[in-house]
């Protein structure tokens, strides 16, 4: 292997390190806790090295957050099978919330957090972010075209179903059923499922 191929593997191979290292450190401790230094420390490189690679923390969380949405848009792909756009929806919903309910702190990262924002902004397409909703779209349009949802702007509908989805789930990560803490926790997730399909009914012909 020529010195130039080698050299090229290696920090290909640094930078992989790395992104390991800091998402197991933020899936550990967060992303407050995990630092420039952190990540140095646990992989027993220099701050210094590690800003050969990335300007800042929120660069490599952009790439967390974005590993993020591959394994969310996993989850969607499982469903594709189901012929029935509105089974489909329903089947996508409750994917949304387990996905969110079991990976809190992706899930904080992807739809919360400021953080991998501004690397967003540089972007002229959002690749990741806009996979996921398209396929939201996309089975939205099929159950409007199959008249089995009852408004035809599929946009709209799309954003609506998400923005339920997104609001369940948030409330629950960020410990806002207080007034139900008396309510087992698994019964509490059922309960959001249930609302989840509440609500899909609620637009269904």
């Amino acid at each position: 292997m020529a010195i130039k191929d080698r050299k090229e593997r290696d920090k290909l191979d640094r930078r992989k390190l790395i992104i390991e290292s800091a998402t197991r450190l933020f899936l550990e401790l967060g992303y407050e806790k995990t630092s420039i230094r952190t990540i140095a420390d646990d992989i027993e490189y220099s701050p210094a090295t590690i800003y050969l690679y990335f300007k800042e923390k929120d660069e490599i969380f952009y790439i967390i957050h974005e590993q993020g949405f591959v394994l969310l848009n996993n989850e969607f792909a499982k469903h594709a099978h189901i012929e029935n756009p509105f089974e489909r929806l329903t089947a996508i919903g409750h994917s949304y919330l387990n996905f969110a309910l079991d990976n809190p702190d992706y899930y904080d990262l992807m739809f919360i957090m400021r953080a991998p924002l501004q690397e967003i902004s540089c972007l002229e397409k959002w690749d990741a972010g806009d996979s996921a909703f398209q396929v939201l779209v996309d089975t939205v349009s099929e159950g409007i075209d199959q008249k089995l949802l009852k408004e035809e702007d599929k946009f709209m509908v799309a954003l609506t179903v998400w923005s339920y989805a997104h609001g369940l789930v948030s409330l629950y990560i960020r410990e806002r059923f207080q007034s139900m803490k008396k309510v087992d926790d698994q019964v509490l997730k059922n309960m959001l499922g249930q609302s989840m399909e509440f609500f899909l009914k609620s637009i269904q012909l």
